[in-house]
């Protein structure tokens, strides 16, 4: 998955890993010492995060819309319904409209006043879909901010940009890419990335 070191006129400063982490252990620590939070508690919590929610949530989703013409019919009519229907539900995916990238618009999501964003799909939001340069940048040049993740896209294609809130979240649905009309659903969902779903990378075949 593509992520920049930074983007051009806002410029961001990462956190170091190691630092995040240290963080988080000692917030724990201290939740746990002062009777806050059980120790089990937020062990069941972070497994739920690494096995029940994440992209491959999403990226199943869009497999099926990919081979299924009917489902994704219903996808794009209906996304929370059809999103339910597959057991992803709850914790920030109440309400969800899916896009579709076409040859002729890209859709790309953000979210201007906070990080609303759909977890059980997605997974936790990555920092720099919080970062004020992303947020305010990718309303006003998204095409430059899209180019800077990797993404070139030609003059003639539209690109939609849509603002998540607390009442609605978006998943993109990627173009499928050439070359994998014989694969399989599975298949298809181990290429699918969470920028894709975002709207800020394209699904490309492994070489």
């Amino acid at each position: 998955m593509t992520t920049p070191e930074k983007l051009e006129s806002g410029a961001l400063s990462w956190m170091d890993v190691d630092d995040i982490e240290a963080r988080v252990r000692a917030l724990e620590s201290l939740l746990v010492e002062r009777g806050l939070a059980e120790s089990q508690a937020v062990d069941a919590v972070v497994n739920s995060f690494e096995t029940d929610m994440g992209p491959m949530n999403g990226a199943r989703v869009v497999a099926r819309a990919w081979t299924d013409p009917e489902f994704k019919e219903w996808l794009l009519r209906d996304g929370t319904a059809a999103i339910a229907s597959m057991g992803f539900t709850g914790l920030q995916s109440e309400h969800i409209l899916a896009v579709e990238n076409t040859d002729s618009v890209h859709n790309v999501i953000v979210c201007t006043l906070c990080s609303c964003y759909p977890w059980t799909l997605l997974g936790i939001p990555p920092a720099w879909f919080k970062y004020p340069q992303y947020r305010a940048r990718v309303v006003k040049e998204p095409r430059a901010v899209l180019s800077e993740f990797g993404v070139e896209l030609g003059a003639d294609v539209e690109i939609a940009v849509w603002d998540t809130s607390a009442e609605l979240r978006y998943l993109v649905v990627p173009q499928r890419p050439a070359g994998t009309e014989d694969w399989t659903a599975d298949q298809l969902a181990e290429i699918v990335s969470r920028d894709s779903m975002v709207g800020v990378a394209l699904v490309e075949v492994p070489a």
